[in-house]
């Protein structure tokens, strides 16, 4: 168990979801002037806690195992690969989760219109879908810079 405990890449990358995590809701506050606590648990937004986890993770496994260590290796290519995915597949599911949006507004539209009609429609309002899923890459590089900080800052602690 006291293995747990000392295992710097694994506080590295939790502390850094943590903290990216954190840092959405002033920025959010500044931005809106509201408190948004629910961006502690939510996808998306600035920083990329995606990116924060992988790049802490990479440059802990370098710090203790070496830069040129198998195991930095398979950290850094995970790591490029969960950043690209974050600022390229998940984005565009957002994007996509717009436009479906928009099309369940307005179906709801349609069912209310046709409740005037006293048509009784079988189908219920239509729920919208999570938008906010994937990053811009300034989210993925400010979230990936930010990980690569919290580990050089985390080292001398173990």
């Amino acid at each position: 168990m006291a293995d747990f405990f000392e295992n710097f890449p694994l506080w590295a990358a939790l502390l850094a979801i943590g903290i990216a995590q954190f840092i959405k809701i002033p920025l959010h506050f500044f931005a809106t002037k509201t408190w948004q606590w629910s961006l502690l648990m939510s996808t998306g937004g600035m920083p990329s806690s995606h990116s924060s986890a992988v790049t802490a993770l990479s440059t802990a496994v370098g710090l203790r195992e070496g830069f040129g260590s198998n195991m930095f290796a398979i950290s850094a290519i995970l790591g490029v690969i969960v950043m690209f995915d974050a600022a390229g597949v998940r984005r565009h599911a957002g994007m996509q989760a717009v436009v479906l949006n928009k099309l369940v507004d307005e179906f709801n539209h349609l069912l209310e219109g046709m409740k005037s009609l006293k048509v009784r429609p079988s189908q219920e309002k239509a729920k919208k879908l999570k938008e906010l899923l994937g990053h811009q890459p300034i989210e993925v590089l400010i979230g990936g810079w930010l990980g690569v900080m919290i580990a050089l800052l985390l080292h001398p602690f173990f």
